[in-house]
């Protein structure tokens, strides 16, 4: 039974001091002008926090004007922490939003928006920051299913028509040191690409637990990196950086083909873990015969790593993220790259900022935050389903992981049975939920 409460906490267009800021006229910012920038925070948890920090100290004329979460709470903590290390340039009174379409509110009044929520809600924040005129910072992932990801794609090309700057949250494309070595594997220094290994080696995310009152979607959305439908999974979550950085090698060419394995083993059918797998490999193949081959998995107390390697027709990057060092075929050093100074979180904002006010070129990262996401689902549906899938068939499938609506009463398509356990994704049996053991 739903308490008043909860439905107080979750009801949709809640505001702090009830003051509603919609079809206000923004100031155009033009080349070379400094104009004051209002912006909104979509997202409160440690990584839209992180990424308003990152923003307010990436370029002094911004101030942040609008928040929203879910949570109420966790809006009124984000707005309160950031106010006192910001103080004046933290500007929300009457603009703290919670409920799952508080995001039209922040984007109603504020020129820039930094899309931090659960990702299964991203691709809707996106398609209407865009359709207002908003210039968009959008963490990673951007969508956690083909459906979604189409509507990313269909928002990115939008921007770019009507000039908007949009900025991935895929924030090693921006490290100085990545760039260094990576532009020197796109200028061919080893080579035409072979092989890599793509890996993204870490512990579990226990489980967060429910709430009285909590209707099941809204306790879903709490625990959302164990449902599918909200994180995608965590090589969609997470090993998307990773895949980028695949991505990123091959010239931001999509893969044609993809197969893979995975389970649980560790993260077994308890109510907290939710549908998603604890463990995945997956090879992406393209037509030229270059193979990339990925791994990754959240086991707690297991060898961990987080990286990139290449091998090429001429030579090797025997670690992107480490000591970028670059060899012949027979080994012999011919480049090893010396770190510099680079907070990759902060020239993001930079870089978009410098974007916005035309001190350089429009960014629109678009394309290859889409297709790394979309690398994402392919590995995912290509372990749960146990089948070779090609990239087109990736893409233009229908299956949908979202809820019947984006409302506190929608019902997820994978709702506990008695002992509270969710269904999860069997190989060979079809693309749908199935329930086990385990």
């Amino acid at each position: 039974m739903k308490t008043a409460e909860s439905r107080r906490v979750f009801l949709n267009s809640r505001t702090i001091a009830g003051t509603l800021f919609t079809g206000l006229t923004l100031a155009p910012v033009h080349a070379g002008e400094r104009n004051e920038l209002k912006v909104g925070l979509i997202g409160c948890g440690g990584r839209g926090n992180g990424a308003a920090v990152n923003t307010l100290s990436a370029d002094p004329n911004t101030k942040l004007y609008a928040v929203a979460d879910a949570f109420m709470p966790k809006a009124q903590s984000a707005a309160e922490g950031l106010k006192l290390q910001f103080e004046d340039r933290v500007d929300v009174e009457g603009r703290i939003f919670a409920g799952l379409d508080a995001y039209k509110q922040v984007i109603d009044c504020c020129d820039v928006v930094l899309l931090c929520e659960v990702p299964g809600f991203r691709f809707r924040s996106l398609a209407y920051a865009v359709e207002q005129g908003k210039h968009v910072f959008c963490e990673k992932p951007v969508a956690t299913d083909a459906p979604t990801l189409r509507s990313v794609i269909e928002s990115s090309k939008i921007a770019k028509e009507k000039g908007l700057t949009l900025v991935s949250g895929l924030c090693w494309r921006y490290d100085l040191n990545v760039r260094d070595i990576m532009q020197r594997v796109l200028d061919g220094a080893i080579g035409d690409i072979t092989s890599a290994r793509l890996t993204y080696m870490g512990g579990n995310h226990g489980p967060r637990p429910r709430v009285e009152g909590d209707t099941e979607l809204i306790s879903q959305v709490r625990n959302w990196y164990n449902h599918a439908w909200l994180s995608g999974d965590f090589n969609v979550e997470q090993h998307v950086h990773t895949l980028d950085k695949g991505l990123w090698a091959m010239h931001d060419v999509a893969p044609a083909t993809c197969y893979g394995l995975g389970g649980r083993m560790v993260c077994v059918a308890e109510p907290g873990n939710g549908d998603i797998y604890d463990s995945m490999a997956s090879v992406f193949e393209y037509p030229n015969g270059t193979t990339l081959y990925s791994y990754c998995r959240h086991q707690s107390g297991t060898w961990g790593e987080n990286n990139a390697t290449f091998s090429g027709t001429k030579g090797y990057v025997s670690s992107v993220l480490g000591r970028g060092v670059i060899t012949d075929l027979d080994g012999k050093v011919i480049y090893e790259r010396k770190n510099v100074a680079s907070d990759m979180y902060l020239i993001e904002h930079q870089e978009m900022y410098k974007s916005i006010r035309g001190e350089v070129d429009t960014i629109n990262n678009g394309d290859y935050m889409s297709k790394a996401t979309m690398m994402g689902i392919m590995s995912r549906e290509a372990c749960y389903t146990g089948q070779k899938i090609t990239w087109d068939e990736a893409l233009n499938s229908d299956k949908s992981y979202g809820p019947s609506e984006y409302t506190p009463d929608g019902i997820p398509a994978n709702v506990p049975d008695e002992q509270g356990r969710y269904k999860i994704q069997v190989p060979g049996l079809g693309q749908v939920y199935h329930s086990v053991s385990r």
